[in-house]
C-alpha cells in the first residue's frame, strides 16, 4: 500500500473517495494503536499507515464507488468521521463515492455577495411533506417570482435519527440521508442556480450533537479542556494538537463549497468558537472556503450573540472577514413592539417606533451599553460596516422555537401590525431575511423537535433542557405553559411542522411580501442599501417617518403601529415635499389586495393623517401626477403588483 498524498489525490486533509477505480482513505486517530480500513463488501480490513501527526491513511486497488466501510480501532468499528454518505445514519457504514460528484451545468453562475440580498431560511424536512432536496426544486419558480434570492438551509449535516432542527449533527461532511444523497444536493443546488438563486448551509462548528458522535474514540483533542460551550465541551480551536482539528472543520467548510457549489455559509454562535491564538479559526476559514471557491464569490454570514463587528472587520485588519452578522436587536425591538410583551431577554427593548428605525439607521442598537439581561456591557461600535452587512429578520428558527408551542408572529400579534413592520424589514437597508412560510402566513407552528428514537433517557434530558430554556420567560414558567409545551420527542411535534406551500403564490400576505421586495429592487433609494441614505422624525412612541435622500430618489415611509393620528404637525421637516415636487402615495399596507381594510392617503391636501397598524410609501412626483397624488390615486401601485417579476 502506498501512502495517501493530501497535495495531489484529495484536497482534504481527512476523507476518503474513489478514482481510476481505486480509493484513496485517510483518518487522524492518534489516540489509536492499530487502525484498519473494514470493507463491508469483502469482510476483511486493511492495515493503515501513520504518520508523525497521527493521520493514518492507505490507497486500495479495485475499489467502486458505492462500497462501504468503517475505521477499525484495536477491534472496534466505527464510522469515518469525514463521511461523505451515511446511507444508514450515523450508527452504519460509510459509503465510498467518486471524487467527482456531479458533473455540473452551471458554469454560468459566478456566487453570491452580500449586497441586494433576499435570504429564505428553510429547514428541507418541514418545507414540503417529502422532506427532501429534489423535493425542493419544485418550489424553486415560487421563491423566484416572490423575490427571493438566496435560500439558507438549516444544518443539513447526518445527525442520529428520523429529523431533527439539524443542529446535533455528528457528520458534517455527510448530506443527512433522510433528505437525500449526495448527489441529489447536487442537483438542488444546480437547480437552484439555473433558477437564479443561490444556497447556502447552515453549519455547526462550535459542538457536535450527543448521540453517534465517536469523535473522541479517534482523539479526545477534539475538544478543549479549557473552554465550555453550552453544549458541553468546546471544540478544540486553540489547544495542544489543535492543528488536525482546525483543518477537519475548516476543510468541511471548503468541501461544501467546492464539491456542492454551496454559495457560502451561515455559521452558527461564533461567539462558542474559542480560539484565544492567531490567526483566529473563522479569520482562517474566511480565507481557506473563499479560495475553495476559485473565480465563485461567497457570503458567509455569523450569528454572533455578543454582536462584535469584529465578525465583519476584513482580515487584514485583525477582523474575521465575514460578510455578514445576523442582527437579533431588530428581531428583538420588532417583537417587543408586536406583542407588547418585554418578558424574558427582550427585557432590554421598548419596542417603540424610534427603536426601530434606529435598528434601519445604526445596524445594531446594542453597541457598548449596559444590558441588563446579561449583567454586562454588550455589543461594539458600528462605524463603516455596510448595511447589506446586517440580517434583519421578524422570524428565525430559533425565535420561533423559542416561543410558547413554536407559535409564529401571526399567533400573537395583528396581522395589519405584521404587515406594517414586514414592510420596515423588506424596505430597510439591511439584508432582509424571511423564515420560510413567513411570507404567506403559515399557521404551522415550528418548536423544537428531535427523534429520540426510543431512548427514554436522552428523550428525558431534551425535554428537561427545553424546560429549562424557556423558564428563562416568566409567563412559560408556570406548571401550565409547560405543560402546554409541546413535547420535543414526540412525532406529532414534528408531523404538525411540516408547511403545505403548494397553493400560496396568490396568498394575500405572499402579495404583499413580493411587492415589496419589487419596491426594494426598483427604487434606486431602497436598492442602495446605504444607512447614510436615512433620516428619521418620530411623531410619538409608534409613529415614524423614515426618509430616504436620494436625490431625484427620495422615498417617504410613514410607520404607524398605533391608533390613527389626524393633524400630524406640519413642521416636522422630512415630510417636506421634495424640491419643485410633491409627495404621492406610492404604496400601502392596508391595501385590500393584502388582506388590510383600504388604503388611506395620509396626504389630506395641506394636512397630514396617519392611519393606524399601518405603513405608507410616498414617492415624489412631477406635474403631470400632483392631481393623482391629491386625490391619492395609488395606479403606481397597482402597476408595481401586476408588472411581471424580472
Amino acid at each position: 500500500m502506498t501512502e495517501f498524498t493530501r497535495e495531489i489525490d484529495w484536497p482534504y486533509a481527512q476523507g476518503a473517495s474513489v478514482a481510476d477505480g481505486a480509493a484513496h482513505f485517510r483518518v487522524w486517530a492518534p489516540a489509536v494503536d492499530t487502525v484498519k480500513i473494514w470493507l463491508e463488501e469483502r469482510g476483511r480490513a486493511y492495515v493503515m499507515q501513520r504518520d508523525d501527526e497521527g493521520y493514518c491513511s492507505a490507497h486500495i486497488a479495485n475499489i467502486a464507488a458505492g462500497m462501504r466501510y468503517r475505521y477499525e480501532l484495536d477491534g472496534e468499528r466505527f464510522a469515518d468521521p469525514a463521511s461523505r454518505c451515511q446511507p444508514d445514519g450515523p450508527q452504519g457504514a460509510s459509503m465510498l463515492l467518486d471524487a467527482r460528484l456531479w458533473d455540473w451545468r452551471d458554469g454560468d453562475w459566478r456566487g453570491a455577495s452580500m449586497p441586494g440580498q433576499v435570504v429564505y431560511e428553510l429547514h428541507v424536512g418541514t418545507y414540503t411533506h417529502a422532506g427532501t432536496f429534489e423535493a425542493l426544486i419544485a418550489h424553486l419558480p415560487y421563491l423566484k417570482r416572490l423575490g427571493v434570492t438566496l435560500i439558507e438551509l438549516m444544518p443539513i449535516g447526518e445527525f442520529e435519527g428520523r429529523w431533527d432542527w439539524g443542529y446535533n449533527g455528528v457528520h458534517p461532511y455527510a448530506p443527512f440521508h433522510g433528505y437525500g444523497t449526495p448527489r441529489q444536493l447536487c442537483r438542488f443546488v444546480e437547480a437552484a442556480h439555473l433558477a437564479g438563486i443561490g444556497v447556502i448551509a447552515d453549519v455547526v462548528y462550535n459542538h457536535l450533537g450527543p448521540r453517534g458522535n465517536f469523535l473522541a474514540r479517534f482523539s479526545p483533542e477534539y475538544f478543549s479542556e479549557r473552554h465550555q460551550t453550552d453544549w458541553g465541551k468546546g471544540i478544540n480551536l486553540d489547544g495542544p494538537h489543535c492543528g488536525p482539528v482546525r483543518d477537519f472543520f475548516i476543510d468541511n467548510a471548503c468541501y461544501l463549497i467546492r464539491e456542492f457549489h454551496l454559495d457560502g455559509l451561515r455559521i452558527d454562535a461564533t461567539q462558542a468558537l474559542f480560539d484565544d491564538g492567531s490567526p483566529h479559526f473563522l479569520a482562517e476559514l474566511s480565507q481557506r472556503a473563499r479560495a475553495a471557491a476559485g473565480e465563485r464569490s461567497i457570503v458567509l454570514i455569523g450569528e454572533n450573540e455578543p454582536q462584535d463587528v469584529i465578525c465583519l472587520r476584513p482580515v487584514d485588519k485583525g477582523g474575521w472577514g465575514l460578510d455578514a452578522v445576523w442582527n437579533d436587536d431588530f428581531h428583538h425591538a420588532s417583537r417587543v413592539a408586536l406583542t407588547g410583551s418585554r418578558d424574558g431577554y427582550f427585557v432590554d427593548y421598548t419596542g417603540t417606533a424610534q427603536e426601530l428605525a434606529a435598528c434601519l439607521r445604526h445596524g445594531y442598537l446594542f453597541q457598548g451599553q449596559y444590558y441588563s439581561w446579561q449583567s454586562r456591557y454588550r455589543g461594539s461600535q458600528v462605524t463603516d460596516e455596510p448595511a447589506c452587512g446586517f440580517v434583519h429578520f421578524l422570524q428565525s428558527h430559533d425565535q420561533v422555537g423559542n416561543s410558547l408551542g413554536g407559535r409564529r408572529v401571526l399567533a400573537v400579534s395583528d396581522a395589519a401590525s405584521v404587515r406594517a413592520t414586514t414592510a420596515l424589514l423588506l424596505l430597510g437597508p439591511q439584508t432582509p431575511m424571511i423564515f420560510m412560510g413567513q411570507e404567506w402566513g403559515a399557521p404551522q407552528p415550528f418548536p423544537f423537535f428531535t427523534d429520540a428514537g426510543g431512548d427514554e433517557g436522552f428523550a428525558d434530558s431534551v425535554r428537561k433542557g427545553r424546560d429549562d430554556f424557556v423558564s428563562q420567560f416568566v409567563a412559560m414558567k408556570t406548571e401550565r405553559a409547560l405543560h402546554a409545551m409541546p413535547d420535543p420527542c414526540d412525532d406529532d411535534t414534528f408531523e404538525r411542522a411540516r408547511l403545505d406551500p403548494s397553493d400560496v403564490d396568490d396568498a394575500p400576505l405572499t402579495r404583499l411580501h413580493r411587492d415589496l421586495l419589487r419596491v426594494r429592487r426598483e427604487l434606486p433609494a431602497i436598492a442602495a442599501q446605504r444607512r447614510e441614505l436615512i433620516d428619521v422624525y418620530v411623531f410619538n412612541d409608534r409613529a415614524v417617518a423614515i426618509r430616504w435622500n436620494l436625490p431625484g430618489n427620495e422615498v417617504l415611509l410613514l410607520l404607524n403601529l398605533g391608533a390613527d393620528l389626524a393633524d400630524l404637525p406640519v413642521s416636522a421637516p422630512l415630510i417636506a415635499d421634495p424640491p419643485d415636487r410633491r409627495w404621492r402615495l406610492f404604496w400601502s399596507s392596508e391595501d385590500v389586495a393584502y388582506g388590510g381594510s383600504g388604503i388611506i392617503n395620509p396626504r389630506q391636501s395641506d394636512a397630514w393623517r396617519l392611519p393606524g397598524r399601518c405603513a405608507t410609501v410616498l414617492l415624489p412626483s412631477d406635474d403631470r401626477e400632483r392631481a393623482d397624488a391629491e386625490r391619492g390615486s395609488p395606479h403606481v401601485l397597482a402597476a408595481a403588483r401586476t408588472s411581471p417579476p424580472e
